[in-house]
């Protein structure tokens, strides 16, 4: 149906000063059309849309409510009211009941109260169209969304394949994402162990992706810091009511993931209490909404992560041992970044390739110096301060190479842990000792030149050398330039 921008009215009357009447009332605010019969009425009607029309009752002929009742089922989106002198009440039933009017107005009117009714009614039929064409738009859209929604499932499916984890060949990663691949189909309890920012919620993604349950949801909670009350609403809904500010039922995630994975983050954050209602849920796999007494039966997989060492903490009492097992049927412990320097390159490019896509600014790759200084980094933030510093470090670069000089001053001064280190890096080494010795000299010369920006004054103060005995060796080693040259330049 066409939408009118001003209300339309047709006024149906057989009395010519009544038409008039109500015509003078009603231009101002609707566009007005008029009849004095049915039969006219219905010819009005097939060739413009209405939003209402207003009928007088007893008409020769043809009576308002047998009009009206055409209308019902030939515009039924059109408003109907009626206006009669006379207050019968089998009138009013007939009208209410074959025409379905919107209101009954009784003669004599008064102006103010008819436009009111008017506005009401014409604000009733626009709703009325506006809901048809939003259904018929969603009708034709329905398979289009339903298109969007399941390629992006098979993105997400194909985003967290085992086969998508960035790690290197002899990766320690390796023999995880092989377990994980193992235990992703079966329906058991997963803990997933690791320092912050170490992909806990990436391996949670995983085993959803690659398990029975890829096509329903994934929920996410944060457990850490958070109030018993609110935790239990998020988790297990509440009923309007139940708590202050509760001014809407809310599903809680346990029901949202039926069919899926929740996977709660920090789980060792939870106090002793909530730890008594979360076994609870687990044990029945059912939920009870804060201020609903009915249950809810949940069909869900549950993930758990944790950057503590909970057996520790169920030896000290401080998590309960009954609740543990529940949730570490399988536990899959994540090293640190510092345990993977063989992955750093490999994660490094990829946060750079998308942070290059995000931001619209292409550069020609890593220095070698500044990947140098990633491996020989310890990130104690793991793989997101690894995001973190490879954003901020384009965000700062130019047009060229990603150089050492823009990696933060922490990293820059970062050297082998412990001596430990540094004997495996002599031990790597090839040729006589006398190689080994200037090849590690060699080394040593550039990781300070680079932790100092090529500043030769700071670097050779640190080393214990004059500026003369430093130049010497980088004379002697072919280092004396002003900034390093990728290899990958040189290869041209």
């Amino acid at each position: 149906m066409e939408m009118i921008k001003r209300p339309r009215v047709l006024c149906v009357d057989d009395e010519v000063r009544s038409l008039e009447t109500l015509e003078r009332t009603l231009d101002e605010e609707f566009d007005v059309l008029t009849a004095s019969n049915a039969e006219q009425a219905l010819a009005l009607l097939e060739q413009q849309p209405v939003n209402a029309v207003l009928c007088d009752q007893r008409m020769p002929g043809t009576s308002g409510v047998e009009l009206l009742s055409q209308v019902r089922e030939r515009w039924p989106d059109t408003a109907r009211l009626i206006l009669s002198g006379y207050t019968d009440s089998e009138d009013i039933i007939r009208g209410v009941n074959d025409s379905g009017i919107h209101q009954y107005i009784t003669k004599p009117w008064h102006p103010e109260a008819l436009l009111d009714s008017l506005r009401q009614a014409c604000q009733l039929s626009s709703l009325q169209q506006q809901n048809e064409l939003l259904a018929m738009e969603m009708k034709l859209t329905a398979p289009q969304l339903q298109r969007e929604l399941s390629a992006r499932k098979a993105q997400l499916k194909q985003q967290f394949q085992l086969a998508e984890i960035r790690r290197g060949a002899d990766s320690p990663l390796n023999g995880i994402c092989e377990q994980v691949g193992r235990i992703a189909p079966y329906d058991i309890s997963v803990l997933i162990t690791g320092q912050s920012g170490t992909g806990k919620e990436l391996f949670a993604r995983a085993l959803h992706y690659n398990s029975s349950r890829a096509e329903q949801p994934f929920v996410v909670e944060n457990c850490g810091a958070m109030p018993d009350e609110l935790l239990a609403s998020e988790l297990f809904g509440h009923k309007k009511g139940a708590f202050t500010g509760a001014i809407n039922d809310h599903v809680g995630l346990f029901e949202q993931a039926d069919g899926g994975t929740i996977f709660l983050d920090e789980i060792g954050e939870i106090s002793p209490a909530f730890q008594v209602k979360l076994l609870r849920v687990l044990q029945e796999r059912e939920v009870r909404p804060l201020g609903d007494h009915r249950r809810r039966k949940v069909n869900v997989r549950v993930v758990a992560s944790t950057n503590r060492d909970l057996e520790e903490e169920v030896r000290a009492g401080r998590f309960r041992q009954d609740l543990y097992y529940r949730l570490a049927e399988v536990t899959l412990t994540l090293p640190p970044l510092a345990q993977r320097r063989v992955d750093i390159p490999l994660l490094a490019q990829h946060f750079l390739d998308k942070a290059q896509r995000e931001f619209d600014k292409p550069v020609r790759g890593y220095s070698d110096e500044a990947l140098a200084c990633m491996q020989r980094y310890h990130w104690p933030g793991n793989v997101r301060e690894l995001q973190n510093e490879v954003r901020r470090m384009l965000v700062l670069a130019g047009e060229d190479w990603v150089g050492a000089d823009l990696l933060s001053p922490r990293i820059l001064r970062a050297g082998p842990e412990e001596a430990g280190e540094l004997l495996d890096q002599v031990a790597s080494l090839q040729g006589s000792l006398k190689e080994r010795i200037e090849a590690l000299e060699k080394r040593i010369l550039r990781e300070t030149l680079i932790r100092h920006r090529w500043n030769k004054s700071q670097a050779s103060r640190e080393l214990g050398l004059s500026r003369v005995g430093l130049r010497a060796k980088l004379e002697r080693y072919e280092m004396d330039r002003a900034r390093p040259v990728p290899a990958a330049e040189t290869e041209h």
